[in-house]
């Protein structure tokens, strides 16, 4: 499928705080993923996993795949195929570049993904251990594809589908914030890790597993990562880095969400960067938001919900993580329930 080109309204712009022509795609950086609420050892590695999840064997998985032969997606922890176990169809995840010794911290992150239980997370059915180069989760399979798809694709998708999808991946992000056991910070929200199911209901997926990738040993051995145009800034600086760097890359899907723009986009010599962000605020100070959502009359006809997101999201890019919102205050400014005040300019 072809990248929408940007329109004659979408400005070249050069982020003030990010560098993206060299970035990386991805990010992995010395922090922990998930944090115990009481004291205590979060992760009972030495446990089996303690979990009522299924225990694949590595031959069922084949037998179940086909030997692998429908490939779903591909990403930062490796292949994801489509297979058939019973009468149901599973997506399978075969773990790829992973770190060193990764079978302690595989059966600590499938004790805790398998202690979340949430609407709007995809549900992981059971797991395969049989050794460390056969690695595998199997998940519950969404019919719909991820929301890049959604998004992107030729055909806008509605205003009522897309506000929808919005506060079903708020919903989410608040229980790995607030409601787990163990506090998930999930380092990697972006389209791509939401999936829908056949009623379009958002799920998030990949949550829990950013310890087990492989990372630049002369750093850490915790790795956190993320994609360009998502990646918070206090990443690049020598800063603690907490659950608000989910609410940053959050924001930067609301402003996604709600004008089916991608969050960069590069020119044709890669020299100059589209940031949306910066286009987000440039068209709230301006008082254009029908040009931040091309035009979209659904949108536009709902204006004072879209001037609502507008704000709501710029308080969550803020550069300064202390004037982020948690994802529990979103829902409430979302919903109406507290009032939006006035937002800053993202980067002072």
């Amino acid at each position: 499928m072809d990248s929408p080109r940007l329109d004659d309204d979408f400005v070249i712009y050069r982020s003030k705080f990010r560098d993206l022509r060299h970035m990386d795609e991805r990010f992995c950086f010395s922090r922990v993923t998930s944090h115990k609420k009481k004291d205590g050892d979060p992760y009972p590695c030495n446990n089996p996993v303690e979990t009522n999840l299924r225990r694949f064997t590595y031959q069922e998985l084949v037998k179940a795949t086909d030997e692998f032969k429908s490939e779903l997606d591909k990403g930062a922890f490796g292949i994801v195929y489509k297979g058939i176990v019973g009468t149901k169809y599973v997506a399978v995840k075969k773990l790829e570049s992973l770190v060193q010794d990764v079978h302690k911290e595989f059966k600590a992150e499938v004790n805790t993904i398998a202690r979340t239980h949430h609407k709007n997370l995809v549900q992981l059915l059971g797991y395969c251990d049989d050794g460390e180069k056969r690695l595998l989760l199997v998940y519950e399979y969404m019919s719909k594809g991820n929301l890049a798809l959604f998004l992107f694709g030729d055909m806008r998708p509605s205003w009522k589908q897309r506000t929808y999808i919005l506060l079903g991946v708020v919903k989410g992000l608040t229980y790995l914030h607030e409601d787990c056991t163990n506090q998930i910070i999930h380092c990697d929200i972006k389209p791509q890790n939401i999936l829908l199911d056949e009623y379009y209901n958002a799920k998030i997926a990949d949550f829990g597993l950013a310890k087990l990738l492989m990372i630049n040993q002369s750093r850490t051995n915790t790795g956190i990562r993320g994609t360009k145009g998502y990646v918070a800034p206090e990443w690049f600086r020598n800063i603690p880095v907490t659950f608000k760097v989910d609410v940053y890359s959050f924001g930067v899907l609301l402003f996604e969400i709600i004008s089916c723009r991608k969050s960069v986009v590069f020119d044709d010599d890669a020299e100059d960067v589209a940031v949306l962000t910066d286009l987000a605020w440039d068209c709230y100070k301006e008082g254009k938001l029908d040009v931040f959502v091309k035009d979209d009359l659904e949108a536009l006809d709902d204006i004072e919900k879209l001037t609502t997101y507008m704000m709501v999201g710029l308080w969550c890019v803020q550069e300064n993580p202390s004037l982020r919102p948690t994802m529990k205050k979103v829902i409430l400014m979302l919903e109406g329930e507290i009032e939006v005040t006035e937002p800053p300019c993202p980067y002072p």
